[in-house]
């Protein structure tokens, strides 16, 4: 112990950093991105091939085997839930996460019914349907991201849980009454999935008109208060030019001016 002040040994008293700042921050880094709901979204992630092995599985008419990969959907679409649920309540949104969640959600239910109508068991239009409009809203997602981003809806979640319980539905090798209930249950998710892409799509539009609005009336703003600035310059200017003016004197006048008062001087 030397007994020097703190502000004699270089400082304000603060913790000197410790070496490897650099490290230390990636660690800090590392440790927000392995938080529960990004882990939740990996483990989604990973079960994507683990279904489609499930589903496939013995020709894909196994119906023990279908009830495995119904129990591997189901728990992916719970995660769903859950991560984004966990993410907003105890703030882990990470940039991670907001790219990685919705690939997640596209590639397991995308697998689903890709791997459905290839068995046969789901018309290939309503897979088309679907797909053409996920990845449709995705693009217009980050079509008007510079200027706003479209909220969840209730119609969407809707839509979400009515293709979850048909693909799941259709998942399962179900015959008689439950097979015929689970083909209306997936043409309610069909015109959900319609009805909330058309509504998505006036939304996004609304917002990049709005958003291109708002951004010519900043323009505008910018010109006129940058002319306002010039008018205001040159104003100074011609008040300096005309004070300088005034404070120079003459000297033809002047000695015009003399020449005259000495000839009157001389009558």
């Amino acid at each position: 112990m030397t007994g020097a002040p703190a502000s004699a040994a270089g400082g304000s008293g603060a913790t000197p950093a410790p070496r490897g700042g650099k490290l230390g921050a990636a660690a800090v880094n590392q440790a927000g991105l392995w938080n529960i709901a990004n882990i939740l979204t990996m483990v989604r992630l990973l079960l994507v091939p683990g279904f489609v092995m499930l589903l496939l599985h013995d020709g894909g008419y196994d119906p023990v085997w279908r009830a495995f990969a119904w129990a591997a959907f189901a728990v992916a679409m719970i995660t769903d839930v859950f991560d984004g649920h966990l993410a907003r309540a105890y703030d882990l949104v990470t940039d991670f996460g907001k790219i990685a969640d919705p690939i997640a959600d596209k590639a397991i239910m995308g697998a689903a019914l890709i791997c459905l109508s290839s068995l046969g068991d789901l018309p290939w239009w309503i897979t088309g349907v679907i797909l053409f409009r996920e990845l449709g809203i995705t693009l217009m997602r980050f079509w008007v991201i510079r200027h706003s981003v479209i909220p969840a809806s209730r119609g969407g979640k809707a839509k979400t849980l009515a293709q979850g319980i048909a693909v799941g539905m259709y998942v399962l090798a179900l015959t008689g009454p439950l097979a015929t209930l689970r083909f209306w249950v997936m043409m309610a998710a069909v015109v959900l999935t319609v009805v909330t892409g058309l509504d998505y799509v006036r939304q996004a539009v609304v917002l990049r008109r709005r958003g291109l609005a708002a951004e010519r009336a900043a323009a505008l703003e910018a010109v006129a208060a940058a002319a306002d600035m010039e008018s205001a310059g040159r104003y100074a200017m011609g008040d300096a030019g005309g004070a300088a003016v005034e404070g120079v004197t003459d000297p033809v006048g002047e000695r015009v001016a003399g020449s005259r008062g000495a000839a009157e001087a001389e009558r």
